[in-house]
């Protein structure tokens, strides 16, 4: 399945391309984030708060949004992603000129905590279904490893471009890039992504769709075990991994002793995202490694404690960087094969709503991390949040065991070629 003409493979490059774009648009922000919320006149618990309110934005509308997926089409709701990140992007620019009072930056940030919903299930949910419906056999976990190294070479150009278009203009530039790529991105989504193997519910009232949709994502989410266990972990990990990348900004600032080195916090960011391309093409090789997907994700969990609480203690520039890197890496070779493991026990008509489910969960965990660890740093610096960072992140190894122990169809890893879930 090498050449153009095969549908499999055209499926995979119209994700790829989306996946570049919506990254590379995303990131310009990405690395100077945080000191532009300080620079507009936060404080860091009021920054993480606003980030927050991004995450809570999430939690409300995750569901929504992934209903809006499954019954009126996912190219529709990409499209509706990227232009309520447009406006939204917009509306946090002028609370940045204006110095807007915290209030504003929650309402800003709980609009681009929606606009980021209509991506998180919908983009996924059209993937796996179109691959499906393409007669892809492959493994699924090549696939989302390929979109790691994409999207960690968008990311890694964008955050440098980012924090040196800052340095050399001022924060706020960073953030009309973004909306000019994230017009590209609708043009590019509303030609290329076309709905295969799957069937908008569009004939069907909104209430009577909304509620099939909604009582299968429960059925084959939350009431689904080894789904479930996942979910709940990922209240522990995901919003914590939040507040690490972030606090990375400013905690390597400190360490470095330039607080206007904005270059710097571009680094920061690209070192995630160097190491999320990395990370994508050591996938195929990591996962030989294991018998099955829990145990990946449950080495991966412990590694990422113990990272996590040496990065809190250490004071060296160049050792937390080299920290930051080991534990982006770890997570990001874990994330394809958590992301097999639950597209394999969840049907096709159902998949957009589950994943955003499953996202919601993630980011709920966010809204109470981000705030909470912005206070540990006002309180006892960077260094001491990630020591707590690192003790809420065990919390979520026994849920792995738990997802291990349910012995889902999806867990094991064999050679034989695989195909995503269909109803």
């Amino acid at each position: 399945m090498t050449h153009a003409a095969d549908p499999a493979r055209t499926v995979e490059r119209t994700y790829l391309g989306l996946t570049l774009l919506t990254t590379l648009a995303s990131s310009f922000i990405w690395g100077i984030n945080t000191i532009f919320l300080l620079d507009a006149g936060l404080s860091n618990v009021e920054a993480f708060a606003a980030n927050a309110f991004f995450t809570a934005g999430m939690v409300l509308f995750e569901v929504p949004t992934g209903v809006v997926a499954d019954t009126r089409g996912r190219r529709l709701s990409y499209v509706l992603g990227t232009v309520t990140l447009m406006v939204s992007t917009l509306l946090y620019l002028l609370m940045w000129q204006v110095h807007a009072p915290f209030w504003g930056w929650a309402v800003a940030s709980v609009l681009l905590g929606l606009g980021f919903t209509f991506f998180s299930g919908a983009t996924e949910a059209w993937l796996v279904d179109a691959l499906a419906a393409s007669g892809f056999r492959g493994h699924l976990e090549h696939v989302f490893g390929r979109a790691q190294s994409v999207g960690g070479a968008a990311m890694l150009i964008g955050t440098v471009a980012g924090g040196v278009v800052a340095q050399l203009t001022n924060l706020g530039v960073p953030y009309l890039l973004r909306v000019g790529l994230l017009g590209v991105a609708t043009i590019v989504a509303l030609r290329y992504m076309v709905d295969l193997g799957f069937t908008p519910q569009r004939g069907a009232s909104p209430v009577a769709a909304i509620r099939t949709v909604v009582s299968g994502s429960v059925e084959h989410g939350f009431r689904n075990p080894p789904v479930r266990w996942l979910m709940i972990g990922g209240l522990f990990t995901a919003g914590t991994g939040i507040y690490v990348f972030y606090a990375a900004q400013p905690y390597l600032l400190e360490l470095f002793g330039d607080p206007g080195a904005y270059s710097v916090a571009g680094l920061a960011a690209a070192i995630f995202a160097g190491v999320q391309i990395v990370g994508g093409l050591l996938v195929p090789y990591a996962r030989r490694l294991f018998r099955r997907r829990t145990d990946a994700l449950l080495l991966s969990g412990i590694a990422a404690v113990a990272l996590l609480l040496v990065l809190g203690a250490t004071s060296s520039f160049v050792v937390a960087l080299v920290l930051l890197s080991a534990w982006s890496l770890v997570s990001t070779v874990a994330r394809p094969m958590r992301s097999a493991y639950v597209n394999g026990i969840i049907p096709s008509e159902a998949r957009a709503t589950v994943l955003s489910f499953d996202s919601l969960m993630s980011s709920a965990g966010g809204v109470v991390a981000q705030p909470v660890l912005g206070r540990v740093a006002d309180l006892g610096g960077y260094g001491a949040s990630y020591l707590v960072a690192g003790a809420v992140n065990v919390l979520a190894i026994p849920f792995v065991l738990l997802a291990r122990r349910e012995r889902a169809g999806s867990d094991p890893i064999t050679a034989a070629d695989e195909a995503p879930a269909t109803a």
